[in-house]
């Protein structure tokens, strides 16, 4: 091969053509890194309602890194999604220094068993937040079915004149719900087995038992609808009587006839 000057001119061609390749990407890449290129504005499109504006910007300082046509998008997205309440970020490069940055944040729905929160679509997310929101409880895995159910029986209640406070989903599925009227709270039991039908069945009864009784001055704390055919109901300081003891009525007769 080696005294065949055809293929070693061929040999040659090919080697001079990668190191011109070699040396056209190693310009290139060295262009593409000048700071003529490096972004000079970063714009948050829509103004964080939540979202520290100091978190931002720290996002911004330490980890955009790159130019226009070297930045890493994927590492920029993460670095504004460890941003408390930043649920989704898109980005976009204007030419030829310029960065839009669009941020969706989390909308609280409520307050997740001990410091998290739920959004709007179910999701966990961390954060502070100080207003009043409904306590969800439920094992882990679960808050998009506590957030869905909670949608669905909110309704039910309001048509009660009940607010929903919270929904808990038990270890074992059992479903408890924290109602509120104008009375007071209220506590109701679904049970695990067909809890929208039991609820929807307490909803078609409410009017003539717990309404009705509310209306004489009998508040009830707590409803029970683990029932086939009813409901059970609590009555703040209402103590049930003792039964008699059989022949205590005879007995008391006969005692009194006596002193007579």
């Amino acid at each position: 091969m080696w005294d065949d000057a055809r293929q070693m001119n061929a040999i040659s061609a090919v080697l001079a053509l990668f190191a011109a390749i070699a040396l056209l990407w190693a310009g290139m890449s060295w262009v593409l890194r000048q700071p003529a290129f490096a972004f000079r504005d970063v714009v948050i499109v829509t103004p964080p309602e939540h979202a520290s504006a100091a978190h931002l910007e720290a996002a911004v300082r330490e980890e955009l890194t790159g130019t226009f046509f070297t930045m890493n998008l994927d590492r920029a997205r993460g670095a504004f999604a460890r941003v408390p309440w930043v649920r989704n970020v898109a980005l976009r490069r204007q030419w030829p220094q310029r960065l839009e940055v669009t941020i969706e944040e989390h909308v609280p729905l409520a307050r997740w068993n001990d410091a998290q929160l739920v959004n709007t679509q179910g999701e966990v997310f961390a954060a502070d937040y100080n207003d009043v929101l409904p306590q969800f409880e439920g094992p882990d895995g679960t808050s998009t079915q506590v957030a869905g159910r909670y949608g669905e029986w909110k309704e039910t209640l309001s048509q009660l004149g009940l607010a929903l406070d919270g929904v808990r989903l038990s270890p074992r599925g059992g479903w408890h719900l924290a109602a509120r009227s104008a009375a007071g709270p209220l506590a109701i039991e679904l049970g695990r087995e067909e809890p929208t039908a039991r609820l929807e069945h307490f909803a078609t009864a409410y009017g003539r038992t717990i309404d009705t009784l509310a209306r004489t001055g009998t508040r009830i704390e707590h409803v029970d609808l683990r029932y086939r055919n009813g409901f059970a109901a609590t009555v703040p300081g209402f103590k049930e009587r003792p039964p008699k003891k059989p022949g205590a009525s005879n007995a008391k007769a006969t005692a009194e006839k006596g002193m007579g």
